[in-house]
């Protein structure tokens, strides 16, 4: 990054924090200019004759050999990361090499580390990836199953060498509390599995010293991360994250009079945060499906955990998870689609996600279903998936049969107005179903709404279960930036763009400094008609300070959906509507305007008159006809654009009909 690129967003970022912000963070400069020249606080001798709570089942789910075959993968040294699934990284891994491009990060201050130049350290993600640890919690079932010393002398070995390699405080492994927060996590599940204090791998004195060392890091880590709790317009799902590690830190590993603090920080701090960061109608405020997922882990891991120390949360905090899978359940389609609003970066909570297959959104409806007998939800999981049965175990897994029973509609709510995301539609969970998410909700969350996208009126339909209109996903974090930017965009979602700019404006690749309000309008629902207007006020800044409303209607009889799209404005404006379909359809003009086609269901869709159309299919310039179903991945897909001219008072409609 240039040094005046690197002037830009230090200006953008001030702009985007409060007076009370500068401050703290002036505040936080100083702190870690001190911490970077003391040496180590010394780690209090442990108290083993304390109990630590133990919150996973100690019955055993049945073998499953994509276990065995990850864990044997992890010891051959091949490691999956991200969207590369045989990654030759050694065993052990030199744990400071970034994968992405073989850079070996320096034992620097980590706190003070910068990685906003990936052509020098690398995307940072896919060295934080392996450093997370959830690898061991494979090795750890691996052994669990077979009693293989070998997966238990595998943990050993990386563990080992993961503290000889990342020193307290120093390197890329010191930067990030979230990155330490989620390796206590995965640490806390790998120490239940292979039976805490007593395990075997602490029999002999080469273990024993083992033992002393992982204590050590443990203290260390729940101290760092105590210490640098994400703050002000930071605290996003890093924040739930880190207060959840701490939370876990403190139930599994009670050792320390430290011990204390860690649980009641971090209790106050989650039972505040889930409330703060989830509307009350369960929608991520961050306005990301990938990252409601994200979240809803880590609280259920710190409730899991809670309950196992005697001391469970609030029915609010379990009320809000339980609104949150609502959600999911509502707009996941008949055929177990989630839109991919927002930002995704592939992020797991724990290594028991590795090898349970399947979809995360339906394991989490599943494990919600038991948590809270809830009859809707387990309807829409359809089955108790590995995961689930890690986590709660056999015997709670039982009931899930006699939930799939009860007559329940899968679908309870469809209007979640706190998070702005509507559902539209007809025949819901059938196969015959037409299901429309609209979004008109806000940007993001806090002051610079990092993972939101310019996406204010855009939306996604399916239909029969399978995707037409979709959300393009995300593309990258750290990669080619023409990717970040445009897949974040405008033109990249099903909405109305207007003189080819944002409706937000951007500045950098976690920031947006002008954002949009977003209003509904009308909300109308019937035996014949499902409607929604809404409106956002994004191209204000333009000229003749236009605003883009728009309205769906879904026509229950007719199997017709009919998107109205006006400009109010001062003078004519110059649009584009922006259509994305999936990778999975074929679209082809036809006299009347288009036939798209989803394996054996099909659209028709006429366009407005009076505009000229293309149609694009793996474009870079502009970026169009992409999908991206996993972080730094893309397929090529058709996007369809209609650009022309309104004039105050028109407006365009577009309409798909089921043939």
């Amino acid at each position: 990054m240039s040094s005046l690129n690197q002037v830009g967003w230090y200006w953008n970022r001030l702009r985007c924090m409060s007076i009370a912000e500068i401050m703290g963070r002036a505040s936080t400069s100083a702190t870690l200019a001190m911490e970077r020249r003391k040496a180590p606080t010394e780690v209090p001798v442990a108290r083993l004759d304390r109990l630590g709570a133990r919150w996973l089942p100690r019955e055993l789910p049945e073998p499953a050999g994509a276990i065995l075959q990850r864990a044997n993968e992890v010891l051959a040294g091949h490691w999956r990361i991200l969207a590369n699934e045989a990654m030759n990284l050694g065993f052990p891994p030199e744990w400071n090499r970034n994968p992405a491009n073989g850079a070996l990060l320096p034992l620097t201050y980590g706190k003070t580390m910068s990685f906003r130049d990936p052509a020098v350290t690398g995307d940072i993600k896919y060295l934080w990836e392996p450093n997370r640890h959830l690898e061991l919690v494979c090795l750890a079932q691996a052994w669990q199953l077979t009693s293989d010393m070998r997966y238990l002398e595998g943990i050993g070995t990386l563990l080992e060498s993961w503290f000889v390699q990342c020193p307290y405080g120093l390197g890329p492994n010191w930067s990030s509390a979230l990155e330490a927060g989620i390796r206590l996590i995965n640490w806390s599940i790998a120490w239940q599995l292979i039976g805490g204090l007593s395990s075997p791998l602490f029999q002999h004195p080469v273990g024993k010293v083992l033992r002393a060392d992982w204590l050590s890091s443990i203290w260390r880590h729940a101290e760092f991360i105590r210490g640098h709790l994400s703050r002000h317009s930071s605290a996003n799902n890093h924040l739930i994250g880190e207060l959840t590690g701490l939370f876990v830190a403190g139930s599994t590993w009670p050792y320390w009079e430290e011990a204390k603090q860690w649980r009641r920080v971090s209790r106050d701090g989650l039972e505040r945060e889930a409330l703060i960061q989830n509307a009350p109608d369960g929608v991520n405020r961050e306005q990301t499906t990938a990252y409601q997922q994200f979240v809803w882990d880590f609280l259920l891991i710190a409730g899991l955990a809670a309950r196992a120390t005697g001391k469970p949360f609030s029915d609010a905090y379990w009320s809000r998870m339980e609104a949150m899978l609502v959600y999911v359940a509502a707009v996941m389609d008949s055929g177990g689609n989630v839109p991919m609003f927002g930002d995704a970066d592939d992020g797991r909570v724990t290594g028991l996600s590795l090898s349970a297959g399947g979809c995360a959104f339906q394991s989490q409806l599943a494990t919600g279903a038991l948590l809270f007998e809830n009859a809707s939800l387990a309807r829409k999981a359809g089955f108790v998936d590995l995961r689930t049965r890690w986590l709660l175990g056999r015997e709670a897994c039982v009931p899930f049969d006699d939930l799939l029973l009860k007559a329940a509609p899968a679908t309870t709510r469809v209007d979640f107005p706190d998070g702005g995301v509507f559902v539209l539609g007809a025949h819901l969970d059938t196969l015959d179903e037409i299901r429309l998410v609209a979004d008109a909700g806000p940007l993001g969350l806090g002051g610079i709404a990092a993972h939101g996208h310019a996406d204010a009126l855009s939306f996604t339909l399916s239909v029969a279960g399978r995707e037409f209109l979709v959300d393009p996903g995300t593309g990258t974090y750290h990669g080619p930036r023409a990717w970040r930017d445009g897949f974040r965009g405008t033109a990249m979602h099903n909405t109305l763009s207007i003189a080819g700019e944002d409706q937000a404006v951007s500045g950098g690749k976690f920031m947006w400094v002008r954002k949009y309000r977003t209003t509904v309008l009308e909300r109308e629902s019937t035996r014949i008609v499902d409607r929604l207007v809404a409106e956002h006020d994004g191209y204000r800044r333009l000229p003749g300070r236009p605003v883009h409303r728009r309205s769906w209607e879904v026509d229950r009889l007719a199997d017709r959906v009919t998107i109205r799209d006006e400009v109010q404005a001062a003078g004519p404006q110059s649009v584009t509507l922006h259509w994305h379909f999936s990778e999975a359809c074929n679209v082809t003009c036809t006299p009347d305007g288009l036939s798209v086609s989803n394996g054996p269901v099909c659209l028709s869709m006429v366009l407005p008159p009076d505009g000229e159309v293309s149609i694009l299919r793996g474009a870079d310039v502009p970026l169009a006809g992409w999908v991206s179903r996993g972080y730094d991945q893309r397929s090529p897909s058709t996007t369809v654009e209609w650009r022309g001219t309104l004039e105050p008072g028109m407006y365009v409609e577009t309409i798909l009909r089921r043939v």
